[in-house]
């Protein structure tokens, strides 16, 4: 047993070394037996946990996932301090040039009278600092364990930014229907289906785009609004005595559409 001081409140430091001791001979078999891949997917829900309490603007929650946050940071630090890799301070090191660099309006001589102004001098200054010399080397940098929706979503915007763009959103929804004729024409030969289904949904983004709608959230809500109407649709069979699976497809099909008519 370890005998740690007990704390109110605990502070950076404490959690600090909390986890020096879990991972530490003595300490937690499973906290010393991880490593980067195996505890990906926990750093990973851990973000989308804290995202979801920004999406609710709930302080307790929040104060919550960014602790667990705060923790997987430091957690994977501490494996490359184990391994001699790297330090927190040379990770504190990096990102305190790296923001020092992207922001010579405020740490050096440059102007930036708007967002927009300093978003532009950010990829500008992002490209130069990684020796991207063309678009493609920047979008060849957007980090492939994005979900594919924000990651369309982020080379389109690349694309868009060198002068690559549709006229107009007709254009863009033109674009759609042709990758979903294209889509159809698979289907029926029993070919490419999951090539074309990737270009569709890579030409919906684009439409998304020109109307200002992320695509993410859109589908984040296209899915709540589909549990919505599952569940009516589900407690209107239940009052007819029936599971889902018994009713036929025009059976079913009048129940969703009445399920649409009570929102």
């Amino acid at each position: 047993m370890v005998n740690f001081e007990k704390q109110s409140p605990y502070r950076y430091e404490d959690l600090v070394e909390i986890l020096r001791i879990l991972r530490a001979p003595g300490g937690c078999p499973w906290d010393r037996a991880q490593t980067h891949l195996s505890n990906r997917r926990n750093f990973l829900e851990e973000a989308y946990e804290a995202a979801e309490a920004f999406d609710r603007d709930d302080p307790d929650a929040m104060c919550e996932e960014l602790g667990d946050m705060l923790m997987q940071v430091l957690f994977n630090i501490h494996i490359e301090e184990d391994a001699g890799r790297f330090t927190t301070d040379d990770v504190t090191d990096h990102i305190c040039r790296k923001l020092i660099f992207r922001h010579p309006h405020v740490f050096g001589h440059a102007t930036a009278e708007t967002s927009e102004q300093v978003l532009d001098n950010w990829d500008r200054l992002k490209r130069e600092e990684k020796g991207q010399r063309t678009t493609a080397d920047a979008m060849d940098s957007v980090a492939r364990a994005l979900p594919a929706l924000w990651r369309a979503d982020k080379l389109q915007g690349k694309a868009e930014k060198a002068g690559f763009r549709f006229r107009d959103s007709g254009g863009s929804l033109d674009k759609l229907d042709e990758e979903v004729r294209e889509l159809h024409e698979a289907i029926s030969r029993g070919t490419n289906v999951a090539e074309e289904l990737g270009d569709v949904l890579f030409a919906a983004v684009n439409a998304g785009r020109y109307c200002g709608v992320d695509p993410e959230s859109a589908l984040n809500a296209a899915c709540e609004k589909f549990i919505r109407r599952f569940r009516c649709v589900e407690q209107a069979a239940a009052r007819q005595g029936c599971e889902l699976a018994q009713l036929s497809p025009d059976e079913l099909a009048a129940l969703w559409g009445a399920a649409k008519e009570q929102e």
